[in-house]
């Protein structure tokens, strides 16, 4: 288990690899993001995007899904007071393979509640065969301290 101590500056975490499947792209689009760029691979062509792609917010849902099993299920996260950022830099498309890192910024500990922390992170993503960067994501995340031991 990894606690607030354990998160200094300069601490990163691999992210991925996440395959992005076009059914997964399609279903998400159809439940919460149906615009045609999404759906429809004629429409996505005709679009800025060039192609079918995932919505953003399916971007970001796979990211999160990266971060949990990049690092969060195994430390004593209690949550996130909320994104500073969010860039959409490059589309995320059917058969991309998303990797990348999460990168400790800032560290402080909590003047409010004692045993915590919080440190600045920083997530980017990039498509595994190109190199590209596809998505940038600062946030913060509230980290309990490492409980003392016996003594």
């Amino acid at each position: 288990m990894r606690y607030f101590e354990d998160f200094t500056p300069g601490t990163r975490f691999a992210l991925g690899p996440y395959k992005v499947e076009r059914e997964a792209v399609l279903e998400f689009a159809r439940a919460f993001d149906p615009q045609p760029f999404h759906l429809d691979e004629e429409a996505a062509n005709r679009s800025l995007l060039g192609g079918l792609s995932a919505s953003g917010w399916h971007s970001a849902a796979m990211m999160m899904r990266m971060m949990c099993d990049g690092f969060l299920l195994d430390c004593a996260s209690h949550g996130s007071p909320g994104v500073s950022e969010l860039k959409w830099l490059r589309p995320v498309r059917p058969g991309h393979v998303l990797v990348g890192e999460a990168e400790v910024l800032d560290a402080r500990l909590s003047q409010s509640r004692p045993g915590f922390g919080i440190c600045q992170m920083r997530n980017t993503l990039r498509e595994e065969g190109s190199g590209e960067t596809l998505l940038l994501c600062d946030y913060a995340v509230f980290l309990q301290s490492r409980p003392a031991g016996p003594s």
